[in-house]
């Protein structure tokens, strides 16, 4: 479990992304960054999830910042999560959670009393210097882009 807080640097990765990209933090420097992550693609939790973050895709914008989501998930998982939902924000493929370790969020989880390992839907809002400006676990979906949004605006 990483012991990131707010303030420290984000952990930079460079990995693949949706449509053959390849996607680095360090190539956000300058511009704040939502990072988010998720479990898996088409649940019903991480679509809503998506699916918000990308109905407010033009807010986020005008505010100058980035959306990216990551999940364990492989490129052509992504690449039709994408494409039928329609979201217009790269997602990056952690298949080896080599992100997700960095950020602290590939964590034991437990399910009708079976523990197994999984990604703890984390969001980290980046500030334009590649340091963590907040940092909300353990996500509910419900009224969370809004508080993102508000404090992505607040940078």
């Amino acid at each position: 479990m990483s012991d990131l807080a707010e303030g420290a640097e984000a952990p930079n990765f460079t990995l693949p992304g949706d449509n053959a990209s390849e996607i680095s933090i360090s190539a956000y420097r300058g511009q704040p960054v939502v990072l988010y992550f998720y479990p898996k693609d088409n649940t019903t939790g991480c679509t809503k999830e998506a699916v918000a973050f990308n109905d407010e895709r033009a807010a986020f914008e005008a505010a100058g910042v980035a959306i990216i989501g990551v999940s364990p998930d492989s490129v052509s998982s992504h690449d039709s999560f994408k494409s039928k939902h329609d979201l217009s924000f790269p997602l990056v493929s952690d298949t080896d959670k080599v992100a997700a370790e960095a950020y602290g969020v590939w964590v034991e989880k437990s399910m009708y009393g079976r523990k197994f390992m999984g990604v703890d839907r984390s969001t980290f809002l980046i500030d334009r210097d590649g340091k963590i400006a907040r940092i909300w676990r353990k996500v509910k979906v419900p009224g969370h882009v809004d508080a993102v949004l508000a404090a992505a605006k607040a940078l």
